[in-house]
């Protein structure tokens, strides 16, 4: 045998081993991949599953809240006419306390506006006391009510030169009684505040007439004109 045949015959051996010695790492190669796609399957199928009941349990809160009844924008009570009129005891401008019993024997106009010193309740105040004297000659009081506080209805007598008492009702308490609280509307969307109401009270004590919705231009003047026919 010749000294290349030899050295060829000593490298196929070693070359052989070396093929073997590959293989287990190619195995385990090929092992180790399809654990990891296991577990990488198994997390995002646990993630699914976590999302899924997540959503589910939104779903049932919605349905939940969309059957439970909504609460309902308490409504302003029918006043009557001929109804005894409601009695009240509230602050007015300057500090004192006002009662019904005060204007005993005497007719009372009682205009229940949104807020003070904006242009149509401004308008409303201005015009009332303008007929001022004309209702005391009518036997008749006028008292304006709004749910500002007592500050705000000065403000708003003292930059008008208003010549009327101004009632603040803060509670709400004689708006409801008297019909003047209830549910409104502006821009599309509902709230509750002050209904624009005037109510004429008997010197018996009893209503004789009520104005709703009432439009500022020429209230005052038809307000006089029922005062006096009493």
């Amino acid at each position: 045998m010749s000294k290349k045949s030899r050295k060829k015959s000593s490298k196929t051996p070693s070359g052989s081993l070396t093929a073997k010695k590959k293989t287990p790492k190619t195995r385990a190669s090929t092992h180790t991949g399809p654990a990891k796609t296991q577990r990488a399957s198994a997390g995002k199928s646990t993630k699914t599953n976590a999302k899924a009941a997540s959503h589910k349990a939104a779903s049932k809160r919605l349905k939940s809240s969309e059957k439970a009844p909504q609460p309902k924008a308490a409504s302003a009570p029918v006043l009557a006419e001929g109804q005894k009129a409601p009695g009240f005891r509230l602050p007015r401008d300057g500090g004192s306390v006002v009662t019904p019993a005060d204007y005993a024997g005497q007719k009372l106009v009682l205009f229940f506006y949104p807020r003070a010193d904006t242009p149509g309740c401004t308008r409303e105040a201005i015009d009332f006391t303008r007929l001022k004297d004309a209702f005391a000659a009518a036997g008749t009081a006028v008292l304006g009510i709004s749910a500002d506080p007592l500050k705000a209805q000065e403000k708003f007598r003292d930059k008008h030169s208003l010549g009327i008492p101004l009632i603040s009702d803060e509670t709400h308490e004689m708006l409801e009684a008297y019909g003047a609280w209830g549910e409104k509307s502006m821009y599309g969307k509902s709230f509750l505040g002050i209904l624009r109401t005037t109510v004429l009270v008997g010197a018996d004590g009893k209503v004789t007439k009520v104005w709703r919705n009432v439009r500022v231009d020429g209230h005052a003047d038809e307000v006089l004109a029922a005062a006096r026919s009493l």
